[in-house]
């Protein structure tokens, strides 16, 4: 019987790239997507991850253990801290895509670049990378960058622009830090625009990372 695995997403747009990087690190695995984008709007607007909010993310994914799916997966990083009170209504794993990521940031560095075009999500990967480094008895120094400007030119369909902004703030961060970790998803595609001799550093993005733990995490299941 082929695997079964879910993914939680807040914003539509990423959806067609973790469907491409599934389907080339899980061929044999049936992957469930649920979005709820209105979740991650709310949270911007009043910056609060409430109980309420938390069990509105659990119930979302436990939609994905109904339908048959062995572990969760969270794409999103700005709501990732109220994955551990939504893992309390599931009986099967439920996984922060950016976890895999930080965990990497911390083996490659010790002076950790985080940057993000949305405020919200630069506490939440600040604070895990900092989880993590804790859980590998390793120091960091945790240097967080914002590119204004660059998630108001994504909603309005300015790719250019975003891309554009979101570049010139990864070469200023990359003078200062070890390693650099991408705060969101949306962001890997534009790392990977950067030619080879402009990345001085490491960069690390959740998808790739976070899909090949997921994949491991359902391997090790009974």
């Amino acid at each position: 019987m082929a695997k079964k695995v879910g993914m939680v997403h807040t914003v539509a747009g990423v959806v067609p790239m973790f469907k491409e990087l599934a389907a080339e690190l899980m061929p044999d695995t049936e992957v469930i997507h649920l979005v709820d984008e209105g979740l991650l709007k709310d949270v911007i607007a009043t910056g609060e991850l409430t109980p309420e909010r938390a069990a509105r993310l659990g119930k979302l994914a436990s939609f994905a253990e109904e339908s048959g799916a062995e572990a969760v997966m969270l794409t999103c990083s700005s709501v990732s801290p109220m994955v551990a009170k939504a893992s309390e209504m599931l009986h099967v794993p439920f996984l922060k895509v950016d976890e895999a990521m930080a965990d990497e940031a911390v083996r490659l560095g010790r002076h950790v670049g985080v940057i993000a075009t949305l405020y919200t999500t630069l506490k939440p990967t600040s604070d895990l990378v900092q989880e993590r480094a804790r859980l590998q008895g390793k120091p960091v120094v945790v240097d967080t960058l914002l590119c204004k400007g660059a998630f108001e030119a994504l909603g309005k369909g300015d790719m250019a622009t975003h891309d554009r902004i979101v570049k010139e703030h990864l070469k200023e961060l990359m003078e200062r830090v070890d390693v650099i970790v991408l705060a969101q998803a949306s962001m890997a595609r534009v790392a990977g625009q950067l030619a080879p001799e402009e990345k001085k550093v490491p960069i690390c993005s959740s998808p790739r990372l976070g899909v090949q733990r997921l994949k491991e995490t359902v391997a090790k299941l009974k």
